[in-house]
C-alpha cells in the first residue's frame, strides 16, 4: 500500500511538471508578441501563426510517438530527451527579435513537447495497477500544474496574495509581457528532463511490431464516419474547436488590456480552477441528460462566452464569468465526447478512434481557428496590446467566433440524433 502512494506521488510529480512547463508560457505566449513583435505588420497574424505551431504538432506528435517510443526507446528517457532539448528551444525562443524566425522555433519546440503529453501518459498507464481508479488523481494534478504556472507569471494569487517570485530574481514587474515566462519554462523543462530518468523504466510496448502510419493517425477509425451520428459528431467536433482557439490565444492579452494588467494570468487560471469542478461533475450530468445535450450544453457554454466578451469587454465580473466557463465548455464538450467515442467504437479500434478524436480538435480544428483568428484581427485592424485598441474592436473580434459557435451548435442539434442505448450506457457508467 505504501509503495502505491510513492509511485502515485512520484507520477503526480511528473504530471505536475508536464503541464506546469507547458501553462508558464503559452497563456501568456499573446502578450510576450504583442509586445516584442509591436510595430510588425499583421501582428494578430503573427499571433495566430505562433498558436498555430503547437496544432501543427499534435498532427505529427502521433507518427512520432508510434515511431519511436511505442518501438525503441523507453518512455522516461525519451521524454527526459525531448524536455532537455525543448529547454534549449525556449531558451533560444526568448532571444528571439525576427517573428519568422519565432514561429520555426516554436514549431520545432511543440514537435518535442506534444509527444510528451502521450509520453507522461504511457508512464503513468504502465506503473499503476488501476488506471480507472488511480489515473484521474494523477492527472488532476497536471491541471494544477497549469493553475500554479499561471499564479507566478502573474505574481499573485487572484490579486489577493502577492508571489513576488519572478520579481525578486529577475527584477521584471510585469513578466507575462516579456520573455521570463519562456525562460521559467526552460528552467522547469530542463529540471523536468532530469526528474524522468528517475522515473520507473518503461520499454516500448510495441517493439518488433510493424509500424503503421494511419493507425498511428487514428485513421484506422475513418470507418466509423460511416455512421451517419458518428459522422455528424466528428464534423461537429472538428468545426467547433475553430472559435476554441480564440480563447486560447487571445483572451489573456484581452482580459489584461480591459481589467486585470499583468495580472491577467493570475486570473486566466480560473478556468482550470472551473475544470477540476465541471470535471468531477460530469458523471452526474451525464445521467440527467445524456451524451447529445451534454454536447449542446458545451457549444452553447462557448458561444455565451464570447459572446459575454464581445458585449461586456469592460466588466471585470462579466470577464471572470466568461474565463469560468472554461470548465463547461472544455469538460461537457471533451471528456463527453471522449466516452461517446469510447462507447462508439469497437475495442480493436478504440485507440485509434480516440486518436483521430484529438487529431480532428487539437490538431485540424484548432489549426484552422489560429489561422482564422490571425485573418480576422488583421482585417478589422485590431490593436490588441491596448485598452483603447480592445475598446474599439472587442464586439468585431468576440462575435464572430460567437456567432459560428452558435451555428455549430443549431447543426449538431438539428442533425444528431439522441442514442438511447449510449446514453443508458453512460448512466450506468
Amino acid at each position: 500500500m505504501g509503495s502505491d502512494r510513492h509511485i502515485i506521488t512520484r507520477l503526480s510529480i511528473m504530471m505536475f511538471l508536464q503541464f506546469f512547463v507547458w501553462g508558464a508560457f503559452f497563456v501568456t505566449l499573446g502578450s510576450y508578441l504583442l509586445s516584442v513583435f509591436q510595430g510588425e505588420t499583421g501582428i494578430n497574424s503573427i499571433i495566430g501563426q505562433a498558436y498555430a505551431t503547437h496544432n501543427w504538432a499534435a498532427l505529427l506528435a502521433p507518427l512520432f510517438v508510434g515511431l519511436l517510443a511505442d518501438r525503441y526507446f523507453n518512455a522516461e528517457r525519451l521524454n527526459a530527451f525531448c524536455q532537455f532539448a525543448g529547454a534549449a528551444l525556449l531558451w533560444y525562443a526568448s532571444t528571439v527579435t525576427d517573428p519568422g524566425t519565432f514561429i520555426w522555433v516554436m514549431f520545432a519546440y511543440f514537435m518535442l513537447y506534444m509527444p510528451t503529453l502521450a509520453l507522461a501518459n504511457a508512464i503513468a498507464f504502465s506503473n499503476i495497477d488501476s488506471p480507472d481508479r488511480q489515473f484521474p488523481a494523477i492527472r488532476v494534478w497536471g491541471t494544477i500544474g497549469w493553475i500554479v504556472s499561471g499564479f507566478v507569471v502573474a505574481q499573485t494569487v487572484l490579486g489577493w496574495v502577492d508571489i513576488p517570485f519572478l520579481q525578486i530574481i529577475t527584477g521584471v514587474e510585469n513578466a507575462q509581457a516579456s520573455n521570463v515566462p519562456l525562460r521559467m519554462a526552460a528552467v522547469i523543462s530542463l529540471l523536468y528532463g532530469l526528474y524522468c530518468l528517475t522515473l520507473p523504466a518503461t520499454p516500448p510496448q510495441a517493439r518488433g511490431e510493424r509500424f503503421s502510419f494511419s493507425k498511428s493517425l487514428g485513421l484506422d477509425a475513418i470507418k466509423l464516419m460511416a455512421e451517419r451520428n458518428f459522422f455528424i459528431f466528428a464534423l461537429s467536433s472538428f468545426l467547433i474547436s475553430i472559435p476554441l482557439s480564440f480563447y486560447y490565444a487571445r483572451t489573456n492579452d484581452f482580459v489584461a488590456a480591459m481589467a486585470f494588467g499583468d495580472q491577467s494570468a493570475s486570473f486566466m487560471a480560473i478556468g482550470q480552477m472551473s475544470e477540476v469542478l465541471f470535471m468531477l461533475l460530469v458523471p452526474f450530468f451525464l445521467i440527467r441528460f445524456g451524451i447529445k445535450w451534454m454536447l449542446v450544453v458545451a457549444m452553447g457554454a462557448w458561444a455565451l462566452r464570447y459572446l459575454v466578451f464581445a458585449s461586456f469587454p469592460e466588466s471585470a465580473a462579466f470577464l471572470i464569468f466568461g474565463i469560468a466557463l472554461h470548465g463547461i465548455c472544455y469538460d461537457f464538450f471533451f471528456v463527453t465526447g471522449q466516452l461517446y467515442v469510447d462507447r462508439k467504437a469497437p475495442a480493436p479500434i478504440r485507440a485509434s478512434a480516440q486518436g483521430l478524436f484529438a487529431l480532428l480538435t487539437y490538431g485540424a480544428g484548432m489549426l484552422v481557428g489560429n489561422y482564422m483568428l490571425g485573418w480576422w484581427g488583421d482585417r478589422i485592424s485590431l490593436d490588441g496590446s491596448t485598452m483603447i485598441g480592445w475598446q474599439q474592436s472587442a464586439f468585431a473580434f468576440w462575435v464572430m467566433p460567437s456567432l459560428l459557435a452558435l451555428a455549430i451548435l443549431l447543426f449538431f442539434v438539428f442533425t444528431f440524433k439522441s442514442e438511447k442505448n449510449h446514453d443508458s450506457v453512460s448512466q450506468s457508467a
